[in-house]
C-alpha cells in the first residue's frame, strides 16, 4: 500500500478505529498524491522567477484563451473560467457552502463537520462514496420508492446487494419497515449502508420531524448493537420543502456525532438548490463522531475522497464552481431563491387540491409528499407502463413509469393553470385503458 494511504488510515484509526473497519478495499488504498500537484503549489508560492510546472498554457503571466471562447464570458478573467480548479474545488466555496451548511441546519449547533469536497453534482458524489465505503457484496439499504440510478451506481459498479423496505404505511413514513429492514441488514453483515434521500425522489415526500427523529434514533440504536452504519444524506432537493410539519433541515445534521460506528455523509450541490442543472456543481461532506478534535480524521477522508476525485475526473469544472461562489455572495441571491421557491410551493400546493377531487379516486391515490420537484400516483386499475405509453402516443403527455403500478409527475416543470388538464387527461386515458 501506498505510504500516503498508510498515513492516512493511520490518522483515521487513531481518531475512530471503526471509520477503517468501513472503508471499501479501494477507500483504505486511496490517497492524494503528493506528486506533480503538490510540487506546482509549492512552485505558485515560491518560483518568484520561473514556474514552468503548471500544465496549462499562459500568456503574460495569465491563462491563455481564445477570444472565441472568452469572448462569451463577460466578467469573467481566463484566469476565474478556464483554468483547473483544485480536485478538492475552489477552497473559498467549499468554505462558503461549509458556513451554508451551518446556517440551513442550525440544529447541528457547534459539532464540528468537515468541508465540503466539490463533485461533479450529486450522481458523481454517490459514485464516489460507493468507491469509498462499498464492497462487493455490501448490503444498502433503500426505500422501494427510490431513484433507480442507485442501483447502477451502487449494485452494478461497486456489486453491492440492494435490499429494499416499504417507503411508506398509511400517510406517513413507514419507521417499523425501515428499522426493521435495518435490524435484518445489520445482523446478517455487521455494516450497512443506508441512503436517506429526502425530499425524495419519485415521491416529493420528506418524513416529519418525529419520523426523522425515530429514523435517526433506530441509526443509533442499530449501531449500538455493533453494526457499523455509512449513512448517506442524498440532499438534492434540500430547502424545496412545502408543508410546515416535515423535516426542514438535513437529517444528517441530527446524526453528527452520535456514535462511533455511524458515519453520516451529506450529498448536496448547487444543481436543484440554486437551479443550476447543467453546471454539476455538488458537495460531499463527512460528520465523523470522533474521540477528540474531528479535523485530522476529516482531513484524511477528505484527502481520500480528493484521491478519489483526482483518478476519476481530476477535478470539476472551475467556471461552474466560479459561477455558483459569485452566485452565493450576490446580495440578491437569498431574495432570488425565495421568489423561485415560492413559485414551485404554489405548483405543488395546486396538485394538492387538484388531487383532493374525489373524481380520481376510483383511478388512483397519490402518494403522500410535501417537498421536492415530483409526487407519485399509484395506479389502481391499470399498470404504468401501458399507461404512459397510451398517454404518449394518443394524448401528447409525458410522465415517468416506475414498476408495475407508480407514474411519476414532476409538477416543478408545469405552469399551474396546466396542472388540473394534465391529471384530468391522465384520467381520460387512463379509464380507456380500464374499459
Amino acid at each position: 500500500m501506498n505510504p500516503i494511504a498508510l498515513e492516512l488510515n493511520a490518522a483515521i484509526e487513531v481518531g475512530n478505529p471503526h471509520l477503517v473497519e468501513m472503508l471499501s478495499t479501494v477507500g483504505r488504498e486511496l490517497f492524494f498524491p503528493r506528486g506533480i500537484l503538490s510540487q506546482s503549489a509549492e512552485a505558485k508560492e515560491k518560483a518568484h522567477r520561473f514556474n514552468a510546472t503548471i500544465g496549462i498554457a499562459t500568456r503574460g503571466g495569465h491563462t491563455m484563451a481564445l477570444p472565441s471562447v472568452i469572448g462569451q464570458l463577460p466578467g469573467f478573467t481566463a484566469d476565474a473560467a478556464l483554468a483547473y480548479a483544485p480536485s478538492f474545488g475552489l477552497p473559498a466555496l467549499r468554505q462558503a457552502w461549509r458556513q451554508a451548511i451551518y446556517a440551513h441546519n442550525p440544529s447541528l449547533g457547534a459539532r464540528q463537520i468537515g468541508t465540503p469536497v466539490v463533485t461533479q453534482a450529486i450522481t458523481h458524489g454517490l459514485s464516489t462514496v460507493a468507491d469509498l465505503w462499498v464492497e462487493a457484496g455490501d448490503t444498502v439499504l433503500l426505500p422501494e420508492q427510490m431513484w433507480g440510478n442507485y442501483r447502477l451506481i451502487f449494485a452494478v459498479r461497486r456489486g453491492a446487494q440492494v435490499v429494499t423496505f416499504p417507503l411508506f404505511q398509511g400517510a406517513g413514513f413507514h419507521t417499523a419497515a425501515f428499522t426493521e429492514g435495518l435490524r435484518r441488514a445489520g445482523g446478517a453483515h455487521g455494516k450497512v449502508v443506508v441512503i436517506l434521500n429526502f425530499p425524495n425522489n419519485p415521491t416529493g415526500y420528506t418524513p416529519t420531524v418525529a419520523e426523522a427523529t425515530a429514523i435517526s434514533g433506530a441509526l443509533v440504536a442499530e449501531a449500538e448493537r455493533g453494526t457499523n452504519l455509512v449513512v448517506v444524506a442524498d440532499d438534492a432537493y434540500f430547502g424545496l420543502f412545502y408543508d410546515a410539519g416535515c423535516l426542514h433541515e438535513s437529517i444528517f445534521a441530527q446524526l453528527v456525532g452520535r456514535h462511533p460506528r455511524l458515519l453520516p455523509i451529506k450529498l448536496d450541490g448547487a444543481t436543484k438548490e440554486d437551479y443550476v442543472w447543467g453546471l454539476r456543481v455538488g458537495f460531499l461532506t463527512y460528520g465523523a463522531t470522533v474521540d477528540g478534535d474531528p479535523t485530522p480524521v476529516h482531513e484524511a477522508l477528505e484527502k481520500k475522497t480528493g484521491g478519489a476525485i483526482r483518478g476519476s475526473i481530476s477535478n470539476g469544472s472551475r467556471l461552474s464552481q466560479e459561477i455558483v461562489l459569485r452566485a452565493l455572495a450576490a446580495p440578491t441571491y437569498a431574495a432570488e431563491k425565495a421568489e423561485k421557491y415560492a413559485l414551485l410551493r404554489r405548483r405543488a400546493e395546486a396538485v394538492q387540491r387538484v388531487l383532493a377531487n374525489p373524481k380520481y379516486a376510483a383511478a388512483w391515490a397519490p402518494y403522500p409528499f410535501n417537498s421536492g420537484y415530483f409526487m407519485c400516483l399509484r395506479l389502481k386499475r391499470v399498470e404504468a407502463e401501458p399507461l404512459r405509453r397510451h398517454l404518449l402516443d394518443n394524448h401528447g403527455v409525458g410522465l415517468i413509469a416506475l414498476g408495475s403500478h407508480d407514474l411519476r409527475v414532476a409538477f416543478s416543470c408545469l405552469e399551474e393553470e396546466q396542472i388540473e388538464p394534465l391529471f384530468d387527461t391522465v384520467l381520460t386515458a387512463e379509464a380507456e385503458l380500464a374499459a
